[in-house]
């Protein structure tokens, strides 16, 4: 039988149908079609739980904010801030998502590394917990748009060069997220010389799906080297196994080295604040494809009707899953690559991946697949944006519809010849 454990915790095989939170994988994609991203909700309640009871009982004073842009809808955080979660947010646009979500503006923290007036403005007028300098034109910003003192972090580049895809290394020397170590003496005296500027403390963020602790570590010490602060936002980054042979760190012994590396160079005052993204809801999501072509050149092309239309994750940074043909759990497997229906030969969702018999028609699972795939959905070849379906107590509801045909011209202008 096949391996479930990349699975949501509530996936189970049912005959030749595999149901996630009690919902038939089948009559869903029957009644919702595919591809489409379907979640285990008790899954995500229960990893938001992890997160924000673990840090709190490590650290009273504290704070759990969900990285908006691995996963930017409003059914999404809905859920997440009827646990009690805070969130991050770049920009105006994820802002007015939070916002629409029902998240409280008071636990939301704005990053970006090219903030507008607009996106600051958005802030403000929201009165958010805290507004992100990220350098020193976002210091000009708001001395210039704030009309009431404002609570602000001055984002570090610590200098960190975290063991991950270069894509997603964020806090290395040469990062163009934010203030490099030598200018943060200039950053703060600019900052606490400014009347509509509260200066609260620092944060950082040295990148995403970063499996070694000892990075985490190290990002707490170079803050801590930088003086002594109200509040230290830590980020995010927490990896997560994709194949089965991945090792990935549980959400508590993170937070075990995480809070210890605090209580060591920080103390136990400071409001600590994390930001998980990827590590809190990519393992509770899937995508459910169905399989339209299989085609044997040079290798055999099991192709989708999804690919890069929905998932960039393997053409952007070569992140490989394991996806399952349901209804097939013990016939032999073959070797393929597993594609998508666009017009590029990188179109690719996972390659050279053992799948079990695949045939026209098949549903077609992959797993891990609740960050960034969401986040990056297009329009290629004119593919329209997936649904997104909550799953819970055998009831799937339906958070994101899938996207009409109309709403491909929706935004085009009738331009008269000549």
């Amino acid at each position: 039988m096949p391996d479930l454990s990349l699975l949501p915790p509530s996936a189970a095989i049912d005959g030749s149908d595999l149901r996630i939170g009690g919902c038939s994988l089948t009559q869903i994609a029957a009644e919702f079609g595919t591809p489409a991203f379907v979640f285990d909700e008790q899954a995500l309640r229960d990893r938001a739980r992890a997160f924000a009871d673990g840090l709190a009982s490590r650290h009273p004073r504290s704070r759990v904010c969900f990285a908006t842009k691995s996963f930017p809808s409003a059914s999404m955080i809905a859920i997440l801030a009827s646990e009690g979660l805070g969130f991050d947010v770049v920009g105006e646009g994820e802002l007015r998502i939070a916002l629409a979500g029902g998240a409280d503006p008071a636990t939301i923290v704005m990053h970006g590394n090219a903030k507008s007036d607009r996106d600051i403005a958005a802030a403000l007028d929201a009165g958010i917990g805290y507004i992100v300098v990220d350098g020193f034109d976002d210091i000009d910003r708001i001395e210039r748009l704030a009309t009431r003192p404002t609570p602000v972090l001055l984002r570090v580049s610590p200098g960190i060069e975290s063991k991950t895809h270069l894509a997603l290394a964020t806090g290395g020397k040469s990062a163009k997220f934010g203030v490099p170590v030598e200018q943060v003496p200039e950053a703060l005296a600019r900052m606490h010389a400014a009347p509509m500027i509260e200066m609260r403390g620092l944060h950082a963020h040295i990148g995403s799906q970063i499996l070694s602790l000892e990075q985490f570590e190290a990002e707490v010490e170079a803050l801590a080297s930088l003086g002594t602060f109200d509040v230290y936002d830590l980020g995010g980054g927490l990896g997560v196994r994709y194949e089965t042979a991945d090792v990935a760190p549980d959400i508590d012994h993170y937070l075990e080295r995480l809070t210890a590396a605090a209580r060591e160079h920080l103390g136990d005052s400071p409001e600590l604040i994390i930001e998980p993204g990827r590590s809190l809801v990519a393992p509770a999501g899937l995508t459910l494809y169905r399989v339209l072509t299989l085609k044997q050149a040079g290798k055999l092309h099991v192709a989708t009707d999804g690919g890069m239309g929905d998932n960039l994750e393997y053409p952007l940074y070569g992140q490989r899953f394991q996806p399952m043909v349901v209804g097939r759990f013990d016939e032999p497997e073959v070797l393929a690559d597993l594609v998508g229906r666009h017009c590029e030969s990188g179109d690719i969702v996972t390659p050279d991946v053992e799948l079990r018999n695949p045939q026209v028609g098949d549903l077609v699972v992959v797993p891990v697949t609740g960050a960034y795939c969401f986040t990056m959905v297009n329009n290629y070849n004119g593919a329209l944006r997936p649904p997104v379906i909550y799953c819970s107590g055998g009831l799937a509801r339906l958070g994101v519809r899938r996207e009409h045909p109309d709403e491909l011209l929706a935004r085009e202008m009738k331009i008269q010849p000549g």
